[in-house]
């Protein structure tokens, strides 16, 4: 598995879910599987399947999690240029073509959350954006091609 970066906050989101999954989950399904199971008959019994296809899903995730956690890479933030877009930047923009204003938070692949602003750097606004600084006029190529004037960029904790 390669190296993801991620930022403080998408790092920690990952922990606290396998330590929830842990700590939690893992042992409600316990006891799902056991009141299933004293439904009787078990060749027969769709709570205890249920319970049972669930407690697989949790160890998967468990699993995929203590993987992504053992090949991530941490943003520290004294290293990081704060006048150019990289991981972690809050970048507002002008879209030239729809003459509108908006503001992503560019994220690591898996921190994306497009619903609330949050897009990630290897996404093709992402790439366009890394490296560019305030003031930089950048071309989106897509389906449609953009072009986007940076207004500012900043830090999450600024």
């Amino acid at each position: 598995m390669e190296i993801k970066t991620y930022t403080k906050e998408g790092f920690q989101a990952l922990q606290d879910e396998l330590d929830y999954l842990v700590n939690v989950r893992v042992e409600e399904n316990k006891k799902e599987i056991s009141t299933a199971r004293a439904f009787g008959d078990l060749s027969e019994n769709s709570e205890y399947d249920e319970a049972k296809a669930e407690q697989g899903k949790i160890h998967s995730r468990i699993a995929e999690l203590k993987e992504m956690i053992a090949h991530a890479k941490v943003l520290d933030e004294s290293e990081i240029d704060r006048d150019r877009v990289s991981v972690g930047s809050i970048v507002t923009l002008f879209n030239e073509e729809r003459n509108q204003e908006f503001t992503y938070h560019i994220v690591g692949s898996y921190e994306t959350d497009p619903f609330n602003g949050k897009i990630s750097d290897s996404s093709p606004i992402g790439i366009a954006l890394l490296g560019a600084k305030a003031g930089a006029r950048v071309t989106v190529s897509g389906a449609r091609e953009q072009h986007l004037q940076i207004l500012s960029v900043k830090r999450a904790k600024e």
